[in-house]
């Protein structure tokens, strides 16, 4: 009899272990306190004449005010060129990164371990130090080679890189307390996965701007877009729910943005493939001695004439023409706009069930009615990638610029080798 009652009170108990298993843990702990919150925040001055709002349309009012500061900002970055563009990168990246790095300070609270917090950043210089070297090689080796210091750090990047890194490693092995050792090692890969969301995304947001303005702006533009208009048609229209992970994105909001992506994106790429300044890639000239954003267009940037489908054949008899004019990368532009309006709002989505996982709201709150940085650029991180996979996939040939930086690494006599061994080449060719 005591053997089935020890059974029962097991069964009884194991709808409450299997229960606990979906507690959080002490470190998982409500950090709302900890973190602050932007969402519902507003300038006391704002604040002051929009108190008598319903919240729904205050946070409407605040939201959309700085969502136009913000676009204000954007344009004036593209004004001030690819410098400035890198520059707010840059910025938004150690931003980010303070983001994330502070959630993960909250969540273990070990504000008092050894030198942790300064390793986190160790870490993300030696990052930026190694990815910005990258791209200086890439787009600035001839102008380099001119320099024997600067070419000796080019020759020896990636080593120096590396030697970095194990100092890093060996800084924080050094670190570890003997109580605190789950906790450091759960930081430590806190850092550097970090570092893989915003760093490396950010080295290849660079990357796409070299590759000329509309790479950059354009594909910025749709995230932005997207997330207005997906606001938009959800705050008036919404009321099928779109997925657990975000209560208040709805179905309507996410076909409405996307329609308005579509649209948008292809507009916009007609108006800016008629701009040289917006197409030409970013190299640097040696007749000029400084980088260049001049160029004869590409035929990706040309207006090309293409035949109608046949099932539109119909219309010749209104006295439509059976060919149209385009620039062929209006075509690709769908595919960035499809991307970024389908595939996009995942990365929000992944956003927001990392932040319920730690009960937070926002990442901060420097911006009044988005929450922090963060918040803005969730979505923006996955398009710099699909972005720069989509170019070196179906539009990027390898550059002369580059591969004759290449060249310039090699020793004189290897060099005048390859001259005979091309010009050999071209003569049987008949180029030469």
């Amino acid at each position: 009899m005591s053997e089935i009652r020890k059974r029962k009170d097991v069964d009884n108990k194991a709808p409450e272990s299997a229960e606990s298993d979906h507690i959080d843990s002490e470190d998982d702990k409500n950090l709302s306190k900890t973190v602050p919150t932007g969402t519902d925040k507003a300038p006391s001055v704002l604040d002051f004449f929009v108190q008598d709002l319903p919240e729904k349309w205050r946070n409407w009012v605040v939201r959309g005010i700085f969502s136009f500061l913000m676009i204000s900002f954007f344009l004036l970055v593209i004004y001030g060129g690819p410098l400035a563009l890198m520059m707010t990168t840059l910025i938004v990246q150690v931003k980010c990164f303070q983001e994330i790095i502070n959630i993960g300070y909250a969540v273990y609270r070990i504000h008092g371990l050894p030198w942790f917090r300064s390793l986190s950043w160790y870490f993300l210089i030696t990052s930026n130090y190694f990815f910005y070297g990258e791209n200086l090689v890439d787009y600035f080796g001839v102008a380099i080679n001119r320099t024997d210091f600067l070419r000796w750090l080019v020759t020896y990047h990636r080593f120096i890189s590396f030697c970095l890194y194990c100092g890093g490693f060996v800084w924080f092995v050094l670190s570890l307390v003997k109580k605190y050792y789950m906790k450091q090692f759960s930081l430590f890969a806190w850092t550097h996965v970090a570092l893989l969301i915003v760093v490396t995304q950010s080295y290849l947001i660079i990357k796409n701007i070299f590759e000329g303005l509309i790479w950059f702006i354009v594909p910025v533009s749709m995230i932005i877009c997207n997330d207005i208009m997906a606001y938009v048609f959800g705050f008036f229209f919404g009321k099928t729910p779109l997925i657990k992970l975000s209560p208040k994105k709805t179905w309507e909001g996410f076909i409405g943005g996307g329609f308005s992506t579509v649209i948008f994106g292809f507009v916009m790429s007609y108006v800016m493939c008629q701009y040289p300044y917006f197409v030409c890639p970013i190299e640097y000239s040696e007749t000029l001695g400084r980088m260049t954003m001049e160029c004869e267009p590409s035929a990706l940037f040309r207006s090309t004439e293409y035949n109608l489908p046949t099932w539109l054949s119909f219309l010749s008899i209104f006295g439509i023409s059976k060919t149209i004019s385009l620039y062929p990368f209006m075509l690709h532009s769908l595919s960035l706009s499809i991307f970024s309006s389908v595939i996009g709002p995942f990365g929000g989505f992944f956003a927001s069930g990392f932040k319920r996982a730690f009960k937070i709201k926002d990442f901060g709150d420097i911006i009044p009615g988005h929450g922090g940085i963060m918040d803005r650029f969730d979505c923006q991180f996955l398009m710099a990638t699909f972005v720069n996979v989509y170019i070196s996939s179906f539009i990027q040939t390898d550059s002369p610029q580059k591969l004759l930086a290449q060249v310039l690494y090699l020793k004189p006599e290897q060099q005048l080798q390859l001259f005979h061994m091309l010009k050999e080449t071209l003569e049987n060719r008949n180029i030469l």
